[in-house]
């Protein structure tokens, strides 16, 4: 039995905890990145997250929460946020134990740069990235940085050379940075792959409730005749537009593939169902199974060639 279940909540974050004799478990949302998505919430196996409408709340925006008595601090929601919005901690160390005992896969982030193809002085990727996660550094020979707006000014511009940092533990994989790059410099693969459809038809007048809160401008935008498009080269599927839409139905969202590490968990198997479908979950587990029995096959062919 606990101890103390603590719950603590300002404009920045959210805070759950869970005091025992010796151990100490606090949960963090981040406010500032949480982009009020649905895969938390889907696949909590305690129903311990939850999405407040806006018309319960008040407030023209909904409201992740985090039931403080049911929450088991297995760390599910902090393994499936592509967002890196949730945090779990136990005795001030973060952890994921889901993961560390492999009931449950971490996703497959992949953003590759090559910058012998970036231009110095180049920012275009930068500027690009809807959440500020890309940050292009320029460097002398010594490793010392040297302003961009100062670049010009430099007597050797020649021997400067590029570097870029991607904060791959909040980024989404949304590919905006790939497509606006001009010099092919950079090679993405997306988180999770699916497509989505909008019904034009079942929009109320004049709402754009959907594209206000897409966390990728580029993934929905309002066309010349006022009607909400999607994009499926930069949707991130998370799903975030569906929770805002006032009209059920109108936006349809099916997710296909979740790249992540290797993993044969039920917890996961049923997590998958929830956010894929159980097509899906069973294509799945037939590859896997088909994995299985190719590396047996193999295993028995190496023993016959000794």
């Amino acid at each position: 039995m606990p101890v103390k279940l603590l719950k603590s909540e300002d404009e920045k974050s959210l805070n759950i905890e869970r005091v025992m004799y010796t151990k100490r478990y606090k949960l963090i949302l981040d406010k500032d990145r949480c982009v009020i998505c649905e895969l938390c919430s889907a696949v909590c196996p305690r129903e311990a997250i939850s999405i407040i409408n806006p018309k319960k709340n008040n407030s023209t925006h909904p409201k992740l929460d985090i039931d403080v008595e049911l929450c088991q601090y297995c760390g599910i929601c902090n393994a499936i946020c592509p967002f890196g919005a949730l945090q779990l901690v136990i005795n001030d160390q973060r952890v994921l134990p889901v993961v560390n005992y492999q009931s449950f896969p971490e996703l497959l982030k992949e953003v590759k740069i090559d910058v012998e193809k970036c231009p110095v002085g180049c920012t275009v990727c930068e500027e690009a990235c809807p959440l500020n996660l890309i940050k292009v550094r320029v460097v002398d020979q010594k490793g010392e940085e040297i302003a961009i707006k100062n670049i010009d000014k430099y007597p050797e511009k020649e021997k400067l050379s590029v570097k870029i940092d991607v904060d791959l533990d909040y980024c989404p994989d949304c590919r905006v940075c790939e497509y606006k790059c001009p010099y092919n410099a950079i090679h993405t693969r997306k988180v999770i792959y699916g497509s989505i459809k909008v019904n034009v038809d079942l929009c109320p007048p004049n709402c754009r409730a959907c594209v206000d809160s897409c966390p990728i401008p580029e993934a929905l935008q309002i066309t010349e005749d006022g009607k909400v498009a999607p994009n499926d080269l930069f949707c991130v599927y998370c799903g975030a537009c569906r929770v805002v839409c006032p009209v059920e139905g109108a936006i349809i969202i099916d997710r296909a593939v979740i790249r992540h590490t290797p993993v044969h968990s039920g917890a996961w198997n049923k997590a998958l169902e929830k956010l894929t479908s159980t097509k899906e979950m069973t294509k799945e587990l037939r590859g896997k199974a088909f994995l299985k029995v190719q590396d047996s096959v193999k295993r028995r062919l190496s023993w016959r060639l000794i």
